[in-house]
């Protein structure tokens, strides 16, 4: 089980945003969830137009969170405790404030426009045009997400070569492993072709504008694998695990050299026995040419609603017990342990995409923040006890090569069973049946 902590709200040490500080004086409830590692979201230097997934230096800490030696404790401290560290690495683009966006252009993804307009129909996620207009050069740079996060040239060598630096800087102080944000971002049709429209649904959730298209040439681009086994050659063997928002049947093409890519199939499974299991089995058929699975089980993170929102509180427990019955990685969020629903809300402007509505002021202290994993203002509940949200624990060795039996497709729909096989042996331990309540 791998633990994600949002640094800025996960824990205040008292300044009001939450810090490596923070998250080393926590580290002992994240061991005693049994977590193997924990994965902090981007901790770098960011003007935070997307909340630290705007990069202005890959190789420093942002001095909100602390400094590299901050960062060298909380690594030494997690170790001790048997907990390895995953950072946030986002190699699609950095911040428009990143050095190289003035320093080195060629790093970026450039192309004249047509007429008055931009180059192309491509729309950026969070809606409008992917493309921004230069007013010194007059040309147009690429952002697949906001326009102040140009998108970098991954067909330029000297961007994979910087980035591969990047990897080893942090690898040198003691970093385990990467989760790699928005793979299938990486590289773009050279041509620049126009989007068609789209005439089917694309499999997962999207934004209503930008579901208006069929991000055929924007996204996907069929040389993202060399990009990440440039990657993978800089890693040598740490962790590597990959977002990758397409539907498990196109997710086969980049698992070659990463260890786990998240399946967002169950992700966004309806809670009701007969989506659950088609959201696992496409999941579960996700592998590389060997025929080693590569799924990494989620139901949460920083850009969603939470659990309980979706699922309802009375469905937590189940959730817990399926997610960390399933063979492969599981990943939870702050605050997943004790059932955590929603917060107020996110921090404006700088959270435009809600990916932390937890850093939020406390009732009464202006000061401080209230970290998302220990919910503590008045009239938010916790939908369970700390104790009974998460029943399971992940010591085991076995939980990353866990064997599973499921029930024939012609057996009745309700309830979906599991088997999880005990430490050093490939026998079953238990077998489990989870009840999806409700029809959420």
């Amino acid at each position: 089980m791998i633990y994600q902590a949002y640094p800025r709200s996960f824990m205040d040490n008292g300044d009001g945003i939450g810090d490596l500080r923070g998250i080393e004086s926590r580290l002992d409830h994240i061991a005693e969830l049994g977590a193997a590692a924990l994965w902090m979201s981007p901790i770098h230097p960011s003007p935070l137009a997307d909340f630290g997934y705007d990069v202005a230096d890959y190789q420093a800490v942002d001095p909100a969170y602390g400094s590299l030696e901050d960062f060298d404790r909380l690594v030494a401290a997690a170790h001790a405790r048997g907990l390895r560290v995953l950072m946030d690495l986002v190699p699609c683009h950095t911040s428009i404030e990143h050095p190289w966006f003035t320093e080195h252009p060629e790093y970026y993804l450039w192309a004249d426009g047509r007429g008055d307009g931009p180059p192309n129909n491509w729309i950026a996620t969070f809606g409008g045009p992917a493309w921004t207009r230069d007013e010194r050069s007059g040309r147009w740079y690429l952002h697949s997400f906001y326009p102040e996060q140009p998108d970098l040239d991954w067909r330029n060598p000297a961007v994979v070569a910087a980035m591969q630096e990047v990897l080893r800087f942090w690898l040198d102080r003691g970093v385990d492993g990467f989760r790699l944000d928005a793979l299938d971002r990486l590289l773009k049709d050279a041509q620049l072709r126009d989007d068609p429209p789209a005439s089917a649904p694309f499999g997962l959730p999207l934004p209503a504008q930008y579901a208006q298209l069929e991000h055929l040439h924007s996204t996907n681009a069929a040389d993202i694998p060399d990009a990440i086994a440039a990657l993978r050659r800089a890693a040598g063997d740490a962790l590597l695990v990959g977002e990758i928002y397409l539907p498990a049947a196109q997710v086969a093409p980049y698992v070659a050299d990463l260890d786990a890519a998240f399946a967002f199939e169950l992700f966004h499974s309806d809670w009701n026995a007969k989506s659950l299991r088609a959201a696992i089995e496409a999941c579960s058929a996700v592998g590389d040419q060997n025929g080693a699975a590569k799924a990494a089980w989620v139901f949460y993170n920083h850009d969603f609603s939470r659990l309980p929102n979706r699922f309802g509180p009375e469905n937590v427990r189940a959730a817990a017990l399926l997610l960390l019955t399933l063979p492969g990685l599981a990943f939870i969020y702050q605050g997943d342990e004790i059932g955590q629903v929603d917060g107020p809300g996110s921090q404006r402007p700088y959270d435009r995409a809600g990916r932390d509505p937890f850093a939020t002021r406390c009732s009464g202290s202006p000061s401080r923040r209230v970290p998302g994993s220990l919910p503590a203002i008045r009239g938010w509940r916790r939908s369970t006890p700390p104790s009974a949200a998460w029943p399971a624990r992940a010591r085991c060795p076995a939980t990353a090569r866990r064997a599973r039996s499921w029930p024939a497709s012609t057996r009745p729909a309700r309830p979906l069973r599991a088997r999880r096989p005990s430490c050093g042996s490939t026998r079953p331990r238990s077998s489990c049946s989870i009840r999806a309540t409700g029809a959420r």
